[in-house]
């Protein structure tokens, strides 16, 4: 479908454009910013007049819970919520059940994925069989399968000696290896950042040494072996500063920060609110301004979601038992705005670390406004102020720790391929 989509203030963060730009779409591509080329005729125009046009968001953690905890969340569910939220691209953590071990597994989520033909999902295949840390997996055959990158989810791997075999065989290849650090002794049976509010409720503590200990190991395992390696949701101020030396270094590293950790603190718990149990836990406001400094300087690269929905049942219990994790997507994009106006960051930065830098970590040709590139469009309206009501989301997960909480931003289309899977 040929589709003109007009009057709209185009930012696209790749090519460094802001500005008032006509954008035409023709066979699923962009074919022309500005003037239309020769004998294009729309068959469905789009008044952006007061919006802006965008590439659809990358959003680099996001659970779906398939296969196996489809009583959590559903791909028609989640992919639903994903275009809600402006996000055409994203990544989904091997932390299934089974795990994404197997190309079977992974050849299945795609097929399913590309059914429902509302979102691109590029899965991260597990680093080691049933993500138990022991046996490394085939990862040619899940590259080959379509993995991405490869990764513990938030399983240990306490065994120094396979990640070392793990980073030097993706290293050999080529392949991304994607951690959390987390020391899993130090943060055994924690649920909160050992601070005021954990001593104050009387929660099982996570230290900041559980992140740096293991962000040390292995920040060294990858200058040893020289692996394109991601750190995953940074948490603390300390974990961002190993980070920044070592890309002053020069290792081939990147980060990503949850958006609920560039916004909450452990205060935000209140009185054992269990939908701020989440995984890292939130840290203290020193933690969190060092991750917005961060992220304005580039030592982090991306902002995900982590968005990982759970059933209701599961967040009823005492802060120490629900089950952690909050859905996420379809805030992604005005809790980074909200970020932006705060930091005094352009819109055009401010929107690479949701769109073409998340692309780069993951090493796909999305996130940009090209010619020629996927006709992949988030069209949002900026003064749209919204309240946050569980339930009016369209993820299946309806905990978040931002219920209640005004935003401004709100999707008006999303474009997936050319074609309108969203409008609102």
């Amino acid at each position: 479908m040929n589709i003109h989509i007009k009057n709209g203030r185009l930012i696209d963060p790749k090519n460094k454009l802001d500005a008032k730009q006509d954008v035409f779409i023709a066979d699923r591509r962009i074919v022309a910013i500005g003037l239309a080329p020769a004998g294009f005729v729309a068959e469905q125009v789009i008044d952006a007049a007061g919006l802006i046009v965008m590439p659809g968001l990358v959003d680099i953690a996001a659970r779906l819970r398939e296969p196996g905890y489809e009583y959590r969340a559903t791909l028609e569910s989640e992919m639903s919520a994903a275009v809600a939220g402006g996000v055409t691209s994203l990544s989904c953590p091997p932390d299934t059940d089974p795990p994404l071990d197997e190309p079977g597994l992974v050849e299945m989520l795609k097929h399913r994925a590309r059914s429902l033909n509302q979102c691109r999902v590029f899965p991260i295949g597990a680093l080691t069989y049933g993500l138990k840390g022991a046996e490394l997996t085939e990862m040619i055959e899940l590259t080959d399968a379509g993995c991405k990158a490869f990764s513990q989810a938030d399983a240990p791997l306490t065994d120094t000696r396979v990640l070392l075999r793990a980073m030097q065989y993706a290293a050999t290849f080529g392949y991304r290896v994607w951690l959390r650090p987390q020391d899993s002794f130090l943060a055994k049976n924690g649920v909160a950042h050992d601070g005021v509010v954990s001593t104050r409720l009387g929660l099982p503590p996570i230290p900041v040494v559980a992140e740096t200990i293991a962000l040390s190991t292995i920040l060294q395992l990858a200058r040893e072996t020289g692996v394109a390696l991601h750190i995953c949701r940074i948490s603390s101020a300390a974990g961002v500063e190993m980070v920044r030396a070592a890309k002053r270094e020069g290792l081939n590293v990147t980060c990503d920060v949850s958006m609920n950790h560039v916004h909450l603190t452990e205060m935000d718990i209140g009185f054992f609110d269990a939908n701020c149990h989440l995984v890292p836990p939130l840290r203290s406001l020193r933690d969190k301004a060092a991750l917005r400094a961060g992220l304005v300087d580039g030592t982090i690269d991306s902002i995900c979601s982590n968005h990982s929905p759970v059933d209701e049942d599961a967040k009823q219990l005492p802060f120490a038992e629900a089950e952690a994790g909050a859905t996420g997507i379809e805030l992604l994009l005005p809790l980074a705005l909200k970020w932006a106006e705060q930091e005094n960051v352009p819109l055009v930065d401010a929107l690479a670390r949701i769109t073409i830098n998340s692309a780069q970590l993951l090493g796909v040709k999305m996130g940009h406004l090209s010619i020629g590139a996927h006709a992949d469009l988030c069209v949002f309206d900026p003064a749209a102020a919204w309240k946050v009501e569980p339930a009016a989301l369209k993820s299946q997960g309806k905990n978040t720790p931002f219920n209640g909480y005004e935003m401004q931003g709100r999707v008006r289309y999303t474009l997936l391929d050319g074609q309108l899977v969203f409008q609102q």
